[in-house]
């Protein structure tokens, strides 16, 4: 797996090659993060792969926007290699394997959160593995813009 962080120069390589302005925001991981995404979003509508840098940045600020709307450490959702977040109010773990988890790919766990596929959809074509009786983010996506 690639260690190359999300950097200025990173992005704004991958946002050139696909036809977007460089980055204009700060250089601090939140606004690269935010602006990785709209690269993701834009590499894939091109049929291209994103860098994976570029990637992991969105999935993280996609992960940290659903923690920040629906806070919580009930439910554990995990975008492997990336990145994991412990989201939605209820009864938490403190130890140990929580006993509701969220796990899927980048792709998919994009997918859901700009609205370009359903709970549904993801839960009927295995592409999201959820157990827990609070496992269900249907509730929570698609992410709100922000």
């Amino acid at each position: 797996m690639s260690r190359t962080p999300l950097t200025r120069s990173v992005l704004d390589e991958q946002r050139v090659a696909l036809g977007l302005p460089p980055h204009t925001g700060a250089g601090e991981p939140g606004e690269l993060r935010r602006s990785a995404l709209e690269a993701v979003l834009a590499a894939w509508d091109a049929g291209a792969e994103p860098a994976r840098p570029v990637l992991k940045g969105a999935v993280r600020h996609l992960l940290d926007r659903l923690a920040d709307l629906a806070p919580g450490r009930s439910v554990e959702v995990r975008v492997p290699p990336y990145a994991a977040v412990q989201c939605v109010g209820g009864p938490h773990h403190t130890r140990g394997t929580p006993p509701n988890v969220v796990e899927m790919d980048a792709t998919t766990w994009i997918s859901l959160a700009t609205g370009r596929l359903t709970w549904d959809e993801a839960m009927e074509t295995g592409r999201v593995r959820a157990s827990g009786q609070r496992a269900d983010l249907s509730a929570h996506l698609p992410l709100p813009p922000g």
